[in-house]
């Protein structure tokens, strides 16, 4: 099936300009995390540590998968064997399935006391590309062309200003490079803010990153280049930044600690509007009352249908509906918290009240709504979503 990630990215890369935003969900927790990684469950109480299993993170992206609203699925190896290779899922599914192709030292963070994050990121790599493609160590050409399982990866590298460091994480991304290219693996690049960079920290920490992002990509050809980039959103002018500098690299935002519904929201919101074309949400999504209405939304303010402050009324609205306590009052989830970037960061407690913009409340949008996807079938869906982005032309 046609996949709406390849419709889009051809779009973009045709006309800037154009509405289209690709919208990534990160279900690949089990790769940083330990147990945690699933998230906390609904069953917890008081200050009762109880996660959720691998078993309902993986059923929670059967059902994100059937809602058919995110352009990627990010998983493990390991998951997406068991939902890709095993299931099918993504077959008949606008979805493109992707995993994350290596585990650098820096997303080591399984379990109370591990100190990894802290420490200058080494390259390393559990997942092996023919393990993504076709589920063994080297797959034939018949099980490659059969496309059950994943050809597209996350790379992820990370920046110290650490000579030694530095040069390691790009010579393995530099043998990460051919090795897919031979294997027509696809990839993007995600490049997260310095982990461990003192005592040379830079002052700049944005221009750093997109000033190592330029120069890493610039010897590498069109046939080994990331589809597109995954970093952290520094801002307006830090995003037009690399947004300019050249028009053939599609720029994506991640995003971070979980932080406020309406944190979630204004950031997709305000990326877009200073040139990412896509972002890939993890923990704010994994951490959401109700992921598929929180996706829906996330959807919405990426198509321009909804603005963030309309959008976070709207989801408590629907939670209110749903017979789902919010985590936090409306007025509480309408301010902004500092959230961090990176894994291993701790976000501040600070909050800060933010007024709604003009127009919010007015009814100057027209009122957002989305079809019943539980009745539609996966050609209905894609049919819907080919629609959707010929009218945002």
């Amino acid at each position: 099936m046609q996949k709406t990630l390849d419709i889009k990215l051809a779009r973009i890369l045709k006309d800037r300009s154009c509405n289209d935003f690709i919208l990534a969900d990160a279900k690949d927790p089990d790769m940083a995390y330990g147990l945690s990684a699933p998230g906390k469950s609904p069953e917890q109480y008081g200050g009762e540590a109880k996660f959720k299993t691998l078993d309902q993170l993986r059923q929670q992206c059967r059902e994100i998968i059937a809602q058919g609203l995110v352009d990627i699925m990010l998983m493990s190896a390991s998951t997406s064997e068991v939902l890709a290779l095993r299931e099918g899922l993504f077959l008949d599914s606008p979805i493109t399935p992707a995993i994350r192709a290596n585990d650098a030292t820096d997303i080591w963070l399984a379990g109370a006391g591990a100190v990894y994050g802290s420490l200058p990121s080494r390259p390393f790599r559990t997942a092996t590309l023919d393990h993504a493609l076709c589920g063994k160590a080297e797959c034939t050409p018949e099980e490659r062309a059969a496309g059950r399982g994943a050809d597209l990866g996350l790379y992820s590298i990370t920046f110290n200003n650490d000579l030694d460091a530095d040069f390691r994480s790009l010579l393995a991304y530099n043998e990460f490079r051919l090795e897919a290219e031979k294997k027509g693996f696809r990839h993007f690049l995600e490049v997260f803010s310095p982990n461990a960079c003192a005592p040379n920290c830079p002052d700049d920490i944005p221009r750093f990153v997109n000033n190592h992002i330029v120069r890493a990509l610039a010897g590498v050809t069109s046939a080994g280049r990331p589809l597109f980039l995954k970093i952290p959103y520094y801002g307006p002018k830090a995003m037009e930044e690399l947004v300019r500098y050249d028009s053939e690299l599609v720029v994506g935002i991640l995003g971070g600690s979980a932080g406020t519904t309406y944190d979630a929201f204004k950031m997709l919101h305000d990326a877009k509007k200073y040139g990412a074309r896509v972002a890939l949400y993890g923990r704010k999504i994994n951490n959401a009352e109700h992921q598929l209405t929180f996706i829906t939304y996330l959807r919405g303010i990426a198509d321009g249908q909804i603005g963030p402050e309309e959008a976070v009324k709207a989801y408590h609205g629907d939670l209110q509906k749903l017979g789902i306590r919010p985590f936090r009052s409306l007025d509480d989830d309408m301010k902004s918290m500092a959230t961090s970037d990176s894994y291993n960061a701790k976000p501040a407690e600070k909050a800060m009240v933010v007024k709604p913009s003009a127009g919010s409340e007015n009814g100057s949008k027209k009122k957002f709504e989305l079809p019943d996807f539980s009745k539609m079938t996966p050609a209905e869906k894609l049919q819907w979503n080919l629609e959707r982005i010929r009218k945002s032309i």
